[in-house]
């Protein structure tokens, strides 16, 4: 396939179904030196308007409201899916039964067995899968991953990560999909901690067991276009977890959709028997390593700016401290996405990354109810 076009279709035209559709319009130039040429050729959206809106802003070239006809079209290779939760299994199954490689925004399944179903299709059908955990795409996380590879930090002994943004924060906002567990399933656990989770994973391997707990600050908030009405939140607005990993290492997970002060502190910690690392996503293109020798000289965190030495950064700008920005990681998932859909290789972003995470949270959901500590364990459909 490398060299020939690669037909895109999208299903759900909200705002990161049009990320995504600028991100695939952007491989052409960004990775130009690649041979992979995306096309996008049907974008599906149940609001007629939203369906036409995408295809006139990106250059689709049709557009409709049944996602069926987009993931059965015999000119796409690759199905995006970026509706909200209740969809994704339906529309996974449907393009994996008819062939497709398939890429999936987070969280693949409302439950973490739905994720499971997801990634037997998948695997039953032969296709190759991704998965939006974009923000694994830092450049500069790109350099921790492979410094802790490497040996650089010695033997890891704590990694935490938590993902705190009070989107939500105000009680008087209305419902929305995602505060409905029959739409979206896990609330802030699905839709913010699977990015911390996916992260630590990556730094820090597989976690053995953990202990969790969950809350919903704001129960009920007002039905929208009804202000009078009120509807019942039937999700968690915060989880969090002491999780001990297979290495023996410990460590903390944490979430909040409804915190006041942070506006997306996205953050992971990993210490090591040598060092130790830290990187916020407000910084995005920031991180604090530590690696000390034998003066005191060096006793502190230094600051490591992403530069073109780091994997990727170049795509975007040539210069060290020329920042990139949210969006270029959806460019730089989708080019490392189809780079293995050309190669015919399944990554390690796929659903199995999907999955690896679901079963963290399933352990959590597990010791919600137990209040005890309870194993990570596969999942299976």
């Amino acid at each position: 396939m490398k060299g020939r076009p690669i037909g895109i279709a999208v299903v759900g035209m909200g705002w990161m179904g049009f990320a995504h559709s600028r991100a695939y319009r952007q491989l052409n130039d960004r990775y130009h030196q690649c041979g992979i040429r995306p096309q996008l050729i049907v974008c599906a959206d149940p609001v007629e308007a939203r369906a036409a809106e995408g295809k006139s802003r990106f250059g689709f070239q049709r557009a409709t409201t049944d996602w069926r006809d987009a993931v059965t079209a015999e000119d796409v290779q690759v199905v995006v899916i970026t509706t909200p939760n209740d969809g994704h299994l339906q529309i996974v199954e449907a393009a994996a039964a008819a062939g497709k490689h398939i890429t999936c925004e987070k969280p693949m399944g409302r439950t973490p067995h739905e994720t499971a179903r997801c990634y037997e299709a998948v695997q039953q059908a032969g296709t190759i899968s991704g998965s939006g955990f974009n923000y694994r795409w830092v450049p500069v996380l790109q350099h921790a991953r492979q410094l802790i590879a490497d040996g650089a930090l010695g033997d890891i002994t704590h990694c935490r990560a938590r993902y705190l943004e009070g989107y939500a924060q105000n009680s008087d906002d209305p419902m929305i999909w995602r505060f409905d567990q029959e739409i979206a399933g896990l609330g802030a656990t699905g839709d913010m901690l699977s990015h911390a989770t996916d992260l630590v994973l990556v730094m820090a391997g597989p976690i053995r067991e953990l202990v969790a707990h969950r809350h919903t600050f704001i129960p009920t908030r007002p039905v929208a276009g009804e202000p009078a009405q009120v509807g019942q939140v039937t999700n968690e607005d915060y989880a969090s977890a002491l999780v001990v990993f297979e290495n023996g290492a410990r460590g903390t997970l944490e979430t909040c959709r409804v915190i006041k002060g942070p506006k997306s502190q996205f953050s992971v910690e990993v210490h090591g028997t040598r060092g130790a690392l830290s990187w916020d996503f407000e910084q995005m293109n920031e991180m604090q390593l530590f690696i000390p020798d034998d003066t005191t000289e060096h006793d502190g965190y230094v600051r490591i700016i992403s530069g073109p030495d780091h994997r990727s950064h170049e795509h975007f700008t040539p210069a060290a401290a020329h920042g990139l920005g949210y969006e270029d990681l959806k460019v730089i998932e989708s080019y490392e996405f189809l780079q293995t859909v050309v190669d015919g290789r399944q990554g390690d972003f796929g659903f199995n990354a999907a999955l690896a995470v679901a079963e963290v949270h399933d352990a959590m959901g597990r010791s919600w109810e137990s209040g005890g500590w309870e194993q990570v364990r596969r999942l299976t459909c």
